[in-house]
C-alpha cells in the first residue's frame, strides 16, 4: 500500500483515507466518477494535493487488480 493512504479503525471507522486528513478515498473516487478534474477536487478539498489524488487512484487500481489464470 502506498504511504499516502491510511486505514485506521479509529478514524472514519477504518475506511481508507488520505493520510493526515479525514477524507475517505471513496469521496475522491466519487468526485472523479462525476467528472471532476484534479483542480476541482482540490478546490472542494483544499487539504488534498495532486499526489494524494493519484495515490487514491493507485490504491483503487490495486484493489481491483486480478490475476488471469492461464491454462495450457
Amino acid at each position: 500500500m502506498n504511504n499516502r493512504i491510511e486505514i485506521n479503525p479509529k478514524i472514519m471507522m477504518g475506511k481508507p483515507i488520505v493520510k493526515g486528513t479525514r477524507i475517505p478515498a471513496y469521496i475522491i473516487l466519487n468526485l472523479l466518477a462525476e467528472g471532476y478534474n484534479f483542480e476541482q477536487i482540490i478546490k472542494e478539498c483544499p487539504d488534498l494535493t495532486q499526489q494524494d489524488i493519484l495515490a487514491v487512484i493507485d490504491y483503487a487500481a490495486k484493489l481491483t487488480k486480478f490475476r488471469e489464470l492461464v491454462t495450457v
